[in-house]
């Protein structure tokens, strides 16, 4: 059975590009919104989650720190797959507790083995 992962990012372009590196391999739930995101995980429960920092409604620094507070759900690995690369943020990320930090654009063998390594951290 394939790992279920959740891709949050308002860009259709980075959700497209993300679910087609990644479809082979895992099955891809992609949504727009943090909050979309928060609803979705609050009837499912993904493998792993990857997640953008820059989003218009709720960024992903507010939306990581709603999905840490949500019921069974502060032990799901995730990865922040972002074009942002400066200090603050990624900091502020790690203090959330994330297992990685991929900018984009990613390289796709790279972002699989760091997906692997997130969920292999888990058992």
């Amino acid at each position: 059975m394939k790992a279920k992962i959740l891709v949050i990012d308002d860009s259709v372009i980075s959700l497209a590009n993300v679910e087609q590196k990644l479809k082979d391999k895992y099955e891809v739930i992609t949504v727009n919104s943090g909050s979309r995101a928060l609803r979705f995980l609050r009837r499912e429960k993904p493998d792993l989650i990857l997640l953008d920092i820059r989003m218009a409604e709720m960024d992903g620094i507010e939306t990581l720190k709603e999905i840490k507070k949500l019921k069974d759900c502060g032990d799901i690995p995730v990865i922040m797959l972002t074009s942002r690369n400066d200090m603050s943020s990624i900091v502020e990320c790690q203090k959330q507790g994330i297992s990685d930090y991929v900018l984009k654009p990613f390289n796709p063998e790279e972002l699989q083995g760091r997906i692997e390594k997130a969920m292999a951290g888990r058992g």
